[in-house]
């Protein structure tokens, strides 16, 4: 099993649950604050692979739900300076095992450290506040 390095909001009800899915699954966490890291682009941008700009963000962050940045604006340099000046809006949770990083819990990486497939979305926000709306 791995030994995962789990950047998190503390705090989070998601990351809680991702935490626990990771330790089942039998692997080792060393969980970090994603908030008061130093980060510099260099050691962030890695997390972020090929995936769009857009989707390095954080998209329950109150600076993009409220419009004051719109990530598909943005190029790399300037989503990680944003991100830089403002850590919430980096996506969560930050993992790494060794060389390879991910950002978010949906990603091939995390199916396979949890050795499942399932189809299942681990990262999606549970608080009934986070829910869509019912339609009558």
């Amino acid at each position: 099993m791995s030994h995962i390095t789990f950047y998190e909001k503390p705090g989070c009800a998601n990351n809680a649950r991702q935490k626990v899915q990771l330790l089942q699954s039998g692997h080792r966490l060393t969980v970090l604050n994603l908030l008061t890291e130093s980060w510099t682009a260099d050691q962030l941008r890695p997390f972020f692979g090929s995936r769009p700009v857009a989707d390095w963000f954080n998209k329950a962050s109150p600076r993009i739900k409220s419009g004051e940045i719109d990530p598909t604006a943005m190029d790399e340099d300037q989503a990680l300076a944003a991100m830089l000046e403002d850590p919430l809006l980096i996506r969560r949770p930050l993992l790494q095992d060794g060389n390879i990083r991910t950002a978010g819990f949906d990603s091939s990486i995390v199916q396979l450290w949890l050795g499942q497939d399932d189809g299942k979305d681990r990262e999606s926000c549970i608080r009934p506040s986070a829910q869509p709306a019912q339609q009558a």
